[in-house]
Order: C-alpha cells, then structure tokens, then sequence
C-alpha cells in the first residue's frame, strides 16, 4: 500500500451507474464494481462514489477530489453521437447516466484533473469528443469475452505507465470505436485494429477499453494503471498544497 501525503490518501471519484435492481435494496441503487473500488485501494487511493444526481455543478462536485475514474457499464445511447440503437444496445436505466458522466469527464479535463476511463468511460469519451461507435460487433469477435494482446504505442503516458510495448487484456465488450473523436490520440490496439486506448492531447487521461480491474491482483500491469492514476492524483495534491 503506497504511503500517504499530508494528512489523507488521494481521494477518486468514482462515478456510480444507476441500476433499477441491486441486491439488499428495495428500490434503485448506484453501483460500481467491487473489482474497480478494491484496485484504486490497492495503488493507495480513497475511492468515493458519485451519485448520477446532483444539485451541483459538476466542477463543484469535483472540488475535494484528486483524481476521477470512469469504469465500465452499461451502452451509451447511440443518439448521442447520432445514429438509432439498433436491438442489441443496453442502454442505462437512468436516461441521464449519459450527460452525468460526460459532465464530469469534461470538467475534469477542464480543470486538469487526472483521469482514468475504462471501456464505457473510454467509449463516452470518444464520442464526447465527437466519435462513433460499432453499435455491436460481430458474434464471433474475440472482444465480446475473451483474453487477447493489445499493442501499445511507443512514448504514449499509458506503454509509460505499464513499462511493456504489449499486453493482454481481459475484453468483454459488444461496441467498439469506429471513427475517433477529434483530437484524441490512439495509443493501443488489437489485432484486429480494434483501438483499445486512447488519450487527451491536453490532460492527464488515459482511457483503456480492457477492464484492467479483472486481474489487477495479480498482474503488475494491470494495476500499473490505477496506480498511474494514484501517482497524478498525488502530484496534483502537491501542486496545490
């Protein structure tokens, strides 16, 4: 467990998804994978959940908070980057799940906070940033469950943070990116050419399309992500200290 600075350990928000049935609770809930919550504690990191609903604005809602991670979930409305849902999306229960995370990934960006975005984050960003998406990706592809290797590229933040050219992922997802969002860098793909990370010309962000929660336990690779963001979110404690 990596030390803390001052008085306190970096405090990540981490956005909730809202879900129609969690078990134990009579009515609606916000979730987030334990998986997720347990890799930001074991880089060192305090993780607070962000409810979808908020009288705030969401810069207000970041002060306080160090860094902002954006896991996985459910599929983002395909209207939002202007196509019909074809049958087999899975969109939010919440119909406002979509601009709560955009909200806060783009105050985020804006003030400088670090960012890590895993698969739905990672595809909310790319079409915030006025990209597409493969609204379901052929049956038999090796993304929808599988393990397979991703190539990373040379003197990105991410093939920094992990220390290797390449590495397998775990890969459950049935949308992929189609054209990339204005400005982002590619710095990851598939085999297949699937892009698998990405990251802001301008911010301290990286978005991975894997789940690097899955096997953070055991593979320093994978957890070299979340304690990518840890490190961010220390040095952005500093700075302000």
């Amino acid at each position: 467990m990596a030390a803390l600075r001052g008085d306190r350990m970096p405090r990540i928000g981490v956005t909730g998804m809202w879900s129609n049935h969690i078990h134990g609770l009579r009515f609606d809930g916000s979730a987030v994978a334990a998986a997720v919550l347990r890799s930001v504690i074991r880089a060192g990191g305090e993780p607070l959940t962000l409810f979808a609903e908020s009288a705030l604005p969401p810069e207000e809602r970041l002060r306080g908070l160090d860094a902002l991670l954006v896991p996985g979930g459910s599929d983002i409305d395909p209207r939002r980057y202007g196509q019909e849902p074809v049958a087999a999306v899975s969109p939010a229960d919440f119909a406002e799940q979509d601009d709560f995370e955009a909200g806060m990934l783009a105050a985020a960006i804006r003030i400088g906070m670090p960012v890590l975005a895993i698969c739905r984050g990672f595809q909310l960003l790319n079409v915030e940033y006025g990209g597409t998406l493969v609204q379901d990706v052929a049956a038999d592809s090796p993304h929808r469950n599988s393990v397979h290797d991703v190539e990373l590229e040379a003197g990105s933040a991410l093939a920094a943070a992990i220390g290797a050219a390449s590495l397998p992922v775990s890969s459950y997802h049935h949308q992929a990116i189609d054209r990339v969002g204005e400005g982002l860098r590619v710095t990851g793909r598939a085999p297949d050419g699937v892009v698998e990370a990405l990251e802001h010309p301008d911010a301290p962000l990286i978005a991975v399309q894997w789940h690097p929660e899955d096997n953070a336990a055991a593979d320093e690779r994978q957890h070299a992500l979340f304690a990518w963001l840890i490190e961010r979110a220390r040095a952005r404690m500093d700075r302000e200290a």
